[in-house]
């Protein structure tokens, strides 16, 4: 009898292990994602001139130390960019000098990381008021199946809160002087 008993309360325990334990597995994994945040992403340009380019940041906390790659990938250009010009937000509020580059870039994905190939010498101008900044490379930037990015790097996020909006230009080399819309990326701060 007493063998029995004793039967009846190891199975017991084993099975109130079976029954917990993935209850107890799954609890991390629910805490991991509860900060995960929508896929949406507001627009308040939605016009059929409205081009959305894509991005890349590192860091999306207000006065964090950040890295933020604006792609111009080959479907985003056209044939020998000459110059470039990025519109800055006005509540974009951190300081560009000597941090903005342009490379020839990888961009990551599932398997690798985003980053920088090779440096495009280019000279670089942003404005007293931080209003926009005019890429001008050494040579045209050709239309092959390379991408491209203009990089911010090493700067603090802004101290607001937001989404922030920027707007680009280029100026072919086969046309006039005139600049034309490339598109927008639109960064979120939080």
């Amino acid at each position: 009898m007493l063998n029995k008993q004793k039967q009846f309360i190891l199975n017991f325990k084993i099975l109130k292990l079976l029954f917990f334990s993935p209850l107890l597995i799954s609890i991390p994994f629910y805490l991991a994602n509860s900060g995960a945040k929508a896929g949406l992403e507001f627009q308040w340009n939605q016009d059929s001139g409205y081009r959305r380019l894509k991005w890349f940041q590192k860091e999306d906390k207000k006065r964090y130390r950040n890295t933020i790659f604006f792609f111009l990938r080959p479907s985003d250009r056209r044939t020998g960019l000459l110059k470039i010009t990025l519109n800055i937000p006005k509540t974009f509020d951190s300081n560009l000098k000597d941090k903005v580059t342009l490379c020839k870039v990888k961009i990551g994905g599932f398997e690798g990381r985003t980053k920088c190939i090779e440096d495009i010498p280019a000279d670089i101008e942003i404005n007293e008021d931080n209003s926009s900044l005019d890429i001008f490379p050494y040579s045209p930037i050709p239309s092959n199946k390379d991408s491209y990015a203009i990089v911010f790097k090493n700067i603090f996020n802004p101290k607001k809160p937001g989404l922030k909006q920027f707007h680009s230009y280029g100026q072919y080399a086969q046309q006039d002087t005139s600049s034309r819309y490339l598109g927008s990326w639109t960064i979120l701060i939080d």
